[in-house]
């Protein structure tokens, strides 16, 4: 077979088509045949230089079909005949019988052909075997030859998606180029889909029969025909001018096709390799016997097999030759991700396949280059190809200097932002750390390492993994089964730890140990559960281990522990798992049986020395989360319990750090369940505890009482022992301890007097907090009493009183801490209290008066929504206390925000909250925006009001002090605008639906900007009326006939204030500009449908615009003006002046109301909206969606009396629409419909100085323009 020419000079040719008969046709009569032999015996590499390809990406189209994309002639060059060495043998009957066909010609003729759509239908069904279906295409093929290779081709064609057909007389006549282009013509451009990525069942399977069958094809013609009589070259030929061409279909299937060609032709290869090395073992065993032993005929044969192997060999290097340069140079850059995909994945399997030709720079540079792709699934097959090869640790030698070229760019994509990408970057990097010693330099692994605490945990397991055999696996690991037991002795396990130890506390990335332990768990999970190693290095007293050290071993235990037990990451880390196989969860329980027992009798140790260090202390205590508790019982283990419980008191006396309290009353809450044997020596024990501790607080509390002045011992005694009770009081029910009462006394004593410390103050007032919920979950589990109840509700208010005084005490930790207590009671106590069948506690509804909520916006003001740097101005924060500060501001906000919306406060108090909207969006946007979705979701009317009420109040306070003179050029009413912006997008695109909210907040914003009047006689615009700038933000959420009426209504407001003439006020301009349909956004899309062009149809549709009066089409042409398109009359209607309202004036002083109006306008349903515009569009169906009528109100926008002249007393009850309208059904109407103008309305284009080159809409067509020229 020819050898093409080379990529830099193969991409510019253009073959002629040839004359004469096609060489389809000469290959298929062709019986026995020849190929030339190569001109190197190994396949040919392409030249280096990479900008030598000029067929990349944006012009792999340069060389179309219709081009003369031919590569028959390159194939047909220097062809060197030589005989077969088998003959073809012809098979008498084939074992599947043709189907005739009729296919009928462009000129007219029919000709009997076999089907094209056997073979496809077969393999796209792929019900039967694949070799017994090539094995009867060949049967079909040696019976009639040009039919079979006709229907291979047909076969081809046909995978690609195209509908035409390579019929006999195109395969006798036309050139590959010819028949490419005609099939170019033919193939249907209509859909996007074909075989390939065609959805739907009967197509996934396909692309894995398709490639099946190539891969069979070859193998079953790899002795035979592949040699003696195939015409594979022609294959090639057609599938390289395929691969070339502009039609994506063809380009993606033959390049599939060619690659999975290639692909079996190296496997060819390979074979004829290892065949030919054995023959020649085979030669220099039978030369080397002596002369009488040597058999010349043995000699002859080989020499005469090994010539054959070489023909053979050189054959199979051309046709890859031929389909390297041909196809792979040319797609792998291929603008198509998904070929490119395809050839690094090809490419990759020849590496492995066959190493010795293919393993080298020439083409590993391909893969080199294309890391540096764009998508995700070329940059993911290129990695994985690279792990295929780094795997073998015998090719390694062979990669050395593609790694240190780009070794980097393998570093960098640990950093993907693709997580999958990363994951294979790090598994490949682990392959070169562990196959390839010194490649990986320590500043490489550096710039991993960190990546072991990321979010994504199939990522940080990855550098777990590369972590463990960089760092831990060389001192720990051994490799011989020898040395195997000596991995598992204590010491090598010690050893592990204390490099973990040592990586964790150096290296000072994260500062919790229970990420690091969840990403090396999948790799170093044994290790890690060695929990008796663990246990040792903390007991042990000679390990000169450093506190740091210690927290941080002993965190790895509880983080260990809690991974084996419960089998999730820590909290932050995304898993992508929905639950544990059985194997896993059998595995996970007999974690938690052994943890239990070997942790059990040495956790009271571990109390014991670690007891005085509250870092240690919390954490060792939280092991009892994840313990087996019925051990306890059935192993017979109360003595290591009552260990337990001895140091759980002395942990709970010795400590007052809130973390430790917590952790212990949640440990002895864990073993105070009333089904173990044990709890009665449990609940004793908890008794005793809390005796102790009530006692010292009684006795304490006198002292503090009577005395007027404590030191500081006192003091923190006191403190101390409130804060346990309070920890203790948060998990058990203490109410038989009657803590409330001496609690409120001391409470009450520091409101009244002040006296009492805030260190005091703080617990004890979560202590009656918790009080009060005890109390109440007794009397809302059984029949209480009403005694019982008012009694509850007395406690309750009291106590309400009592934060209510603390939110103004001069220390912010009391008023905070007060602040989220009566949020939370005000909650609980609140109106939903009685839902879900709790009728019976409706006494203890608690309503605030408006005093307390003023109070509580008042707070929520001075430490919520304070500048940043408000807190301790002046002196420098550390980041983390800022973050503190932040979440705590963040939690004062949901609370109040949760009293809002529960009804517990009044809603317009929510203006105090959106009016910071835009300000603090940074910090608190998610909390106030779901206030707000929420708010709207309760009444949409009223949100809407305290939307507006927000603006009212800033602006007010913003004329106070700045005063009314050039109020809108200061940074303050910028900021206002803004937040106007922002409100108006929260409606969201459905205008439809917020239609008669945006009106009536219009009409309420017109009357506030015009409530205050100037002076009489005066000249001066009235304070408010720079108000009308922010209300314009809202204009785009107007429908057109919106606007006109509003502008109308403007218009009447304003005769009330008097202005001097010629010199209009700049607020009013930029309200009616606003309104003026140039420059509206929404109201073309009112569904927020995203904006399309369409293509204006002419002709047969013109014929609905008929039913327009002649009159009228008179009317709508401009003389006065350069032509432009016939206009429709909304788009004339919208440019009114303010001053031209005075028709609709007098037409409403005549009596014509609104309802007149819109009887007026002509219908705007499909037929009527064809026929109001000469220019027709196709329109979506039901664009307005169902239910119109129903929805649509009859705003009475011009229904102004004389009593609605007095704005003071207006109302907006006919902006919400009323039981009096009228289904459009009914009276053909619809707000949304144009409103048909006499010609005098377009004599105010002249007045505007509108140019005509603008885009009219039509309203109520979502997404349709119409632009003159």
């Amino acid at each position: 077979m020819a050898t093409l020419r080379s990529s830099s000079s193969q991409s510019h040719s253009c073959s002629s088509p040839s004359s004469g008969s096609s060489p389809l046709r000469r290959a298929g009569r062709t019986g026995p045949r020849s190929m030339s032999a190569s001109s190197s015996s190994s396949v040919a590499v392409p030249c280096d230089d990479r900008d030598s390809d000029q067929t990349s990406e944006g012009d792999s189209e340069s060389l179309s079909a219709g081009e003369g994309s031919d590569f028959e002639d390159n194939l047909r060059r220097n062809v060197k005949k030589r005989a077969a060495k088998r003959p073809l043998k012809t098979t008498p009957v084939a074992k599947r019988p043709k189907k005739g066909s009729q296919m009928v010609r462009a000129h007219g003729q029919k000709e009997s052909e076999p089907p094209a759509s056997d073979l496809f239908d077969a393999v796209k069904a792929a019900k039967s075997d694949m070799q017994s279906l090539v094995d009867e295409w060949l049967d079909s093929y040696k019976q009639d030859q040009d039919a079979g290779f006709l229907e291979l081709i047909n076969f081809f064609i046909r995978s690609c998606g195209c509908k035409g057909t390579v019929t006999p007389e195109m395969f006798k006549k036309m050139s590959n180029s010819e028949i490419i282009q005609h099939l170019t013509e033919q193939f249907n451009e209509d859909s996007g889909d074909y075989p390939l990525i065609a959805p739907g069942p009967s197509w996934k399977k396909f692309q894995g029969s398709f490639c099946e069958f190539v891969r069979t094809l070859v193998y079953r013609c790899q002795y035979s025909l592949l040699y003696d009589g195939f015409p594979i070259d022609n294959l090639i030929s057609l599938l390289t001018g395929l691969s070339d061409s502009q039609v994506r279909a063809f380009r993606h299937t033959s390049t599939l096709a060619a690659m999975k060609l290639m692909t079996s032709l190296v496997r060819v290869a390979f074979q004829l390799s290892l065949h030919k090395d054995n023959n020649q073992r085979q030669y220099e065993t039978e030369r080397n016997k002596g002369p009488g032993q040597r058999a010349p005929e043995r000699l002859e044969s080989l020499l005469e097999k090994r010539k054959e192997l070489t023909e053979h060999q050189e054959e199979i290097e051309g046709m890859m030759n031929a389909l390297f340069r041909g196809v792979f140079v040319h797609r792998y850059r291929d603008v198509l991700p998904e070929i490119r995909a395809i050839c690094i994945e090809e490419i990759g399997s020849w590496m492995q396949s066959y190493s010795t030709s293919f393993l080298t720079d020439s083409y590993l540079k391909y893969i080199g280059w294309t890391l540096h792709d764009k998508h995700r699934e070329v940059r993911l097959k290129c990695l994985k190809a690279l792990k295929g090869l780094y795997g073998n640790r015998d090719w390694t030698a062979r990669l050395e200097l593609f790694t240190s070229r780009f070794k980097d760019r393998l570093v960098s994509m640990v950093m993907d932002r693709e997580y999958d990408v990363a994951v294979e970057a790090v598994r490949l990097l682990t392959l070169i750390l562990k196959n390839m010693e010194g490649m990986l330099t320590e500043a490489d692994c550096e710039s991993i390492y960190p990546v072991v605490y990321a979010s994504n945990r199939a990522l940080a397991s990855a550098v777990g993994e590369f972590l463990y055999w960089k760092l831990f696996c060389p001192e720990c690991e051994t490799r011989t089964v020898g040395e195997r037991e000596r991995r598992r002795s204590p010491r090598s396990q010690k050893t592990f730890f204390h490099l973990l130890l040592s990586f964790f506390v150096e290296s000072e990335l994260h500062y919790h140990a229970a990420y690091l332990v969840d990403s090396l768990w999948d790799c170093a999970g044994p290790q890690l559960k060695d929990w008796e190693s663990l246990t040792s290095l903390l007991l042990e007293k000679d390990q000169n281990l450093g506190d740091v050290q210690e927290s941080t071993l002993t965190e790895i235990l509880v983080s260990s522990v809690r991974q084996a037990s419960e089998g999730h990451p820590p909290v932050g880390r995304v898993t992508g798992r929905k639950g544990l196989t059985p194997k896993e969860r059998k595995i996970q329980a007999d974690d938690k049986v052994k943890l239990t027992e070997h942790l059990i009798p040495l956790l009271p140790q571990l109390l014991a020395k670690f007891s005085a260090d509250a870092e240690k202390v919390a954490p060792l205590l939280q092991l009892l989360n994840y313990f087996d508790l019925n051990i306890y019982c059935t192993r017979r283990l109360e003595k290591h319990l009552e260990l337990l419980l001895q140091q759980l008191q002395e942990v709970v006396v010795k400590h007052a750090e809130p973390a430790v309290l917590e952790a212990g009353a949640h440990a002895l809450y864990l073993l105070c369940n009333p089904e173990f044997t044990f709890f009665s020596r449990v609940d004793f024990a908890r008794s005793q505890l809390v005796d102790l501790l009530t006692d010292r607080f009684q006795q304490e509390l006198e002292e503090l009482l009577q005395s007027s002045f404590l030191d500081e011992d006192e003091v923190y005694s006191l403190a101390a022992t409130l804060k346990r009770l309070s920890a203790f009081y948060n998990a058990h029910d203490l109410t038989r301890w009657e803590l409330y009462e001496p609690c409120y006394r001391l409470l009450r004593k520091a409101v009244d007097t002040g006296e009492v410390p805030h260190q005091v103050i703080l617990p004890a007032l979560t202590l009656v907090y918790f009080s009060i919920l005890w109390t109440l979950t007794h009397v809302s589990g059984s029949g209480a009493s009403q005694k019982q109840l008012l009694n509850l509700k007395g406690r309750m208010v009291a106590f309400c009183e009592l934060c209510q005084n603390c939110l103004s005490d001069v220390d912010p930790e009391i008023q905070e801490q007060a602040f989220v207590l009566l949020s939370d009671l005000l909650l609980i106590f609140g109106p939903q209290m009685i839902v879900g069948g709790r009728e019976f506690l409706r006494p203890l509804v608690f309503i605030p008066e408006a005093t307390l909520q003023s109070e509580l916006a008042s707070f929520l003001m001075d430490h919520v929504f304070i500048q940043p740097g408000g807190l301790d101005s002046g002196h420098s924060q550390e980041d983390h206390l800022q973050i503190e500060q932040l979440h705590q501001r963040r939690r004062l906000l949901a609370g109040f925000c949760k009293l809002l919306l529960y009804g517990v406060l009044e809603m317009d108090a929510a203006s105090d909250v959106f009016k910071h909207y835009n300000k603090f969006y940074n910090d608190y946007g998610d909390i106030i925006k779901e206030t707000l979705t929420r708010a709207r979701q309760i009444d949409r009317s009223h949100c809407s009001r305290i939307l507006l009420l927000s603006l009212k109040q800033l602006y007010t306070e913003l004329l106070q002090e700045q005063g009314p003179q050039g109020l809108n050029e200061l940074p303050a009413f910028i900021e206002m605008r803004d937040l106007a912006r922002r409100f108006a997008l929260s409606f969201g695109p459905q205008q439809l639906q917020n239609r008669d909210l945006v009106v009536m907040l219009h009409k309420e914003g017109i009357r506030f900007s015009l409530s205050e009047l100037p002076p009489a006689g005066s000249s001066s615009q009235p304070p408010n009326l720079a108000f009308l700038e922010l209300l314009s933000e809202f204009s785009p959420r107007l429908f057109h006939q919106d606007k006109q009426l509003l502008l109308s209504y403007l218009e009447k407001c304003l005769q009330r204030v008097s202005q001097a003439p010629g010199r209009p006020w700049g607020p009013v301009t930029t309200y009616c500009q606003s309104l003026s349909p140039v420059e509206s956004t929404a109201e073309a899309n009112p569904q927020g449908y995203p904006r399309s062009k369409k293509r204006r149809t002419e002709g047969p549709s013109r014929r609905h615009g008929e039913d327009i009066s002649a009159s009228q089409e008179e009317s709508l042409q401009l003389n006065s003006i350069p032509p432009t398109p016939t206009l429709t009359s909304t788009a004339v209607k919208s440019r009114q002046p303010l001053g031209g309202l005075e028709e609709m004036e007098e037409m409403e002083e005549g009596g014509g109301s609104e309802l007149a109006f819109t009887q007026g306008q002509p219908l705007l349903g499909a037929q009527r909206l064809r026929s109001s515009s000469p220019q027709h569009f196709q329109t979506p169906l039901n664009s307005l969606g169902p239910g119109l009528g129903s929805r649509l109100t009859r705003l009475s926008l011009m229904e102004e009396d004389e009593e609605e002249l007095e704005i003071q007393n207006d109302s907006s009850e006919e902006w919400q629409g009323t039981g009096k309208q009228s289904s459009p059904s009914e009276h053909g109407l619809d707000l949304l419909d144009f409103a048909e103008l006499n010609t005098e309305d377009f004599e105010f284009f002249p007045v505007l100085g509108i140019c005509c080159n603008f885009k009219f809409s039509l309203c109520g067509v979502p997404g349709w323009t119409q632009s003159s020229s």
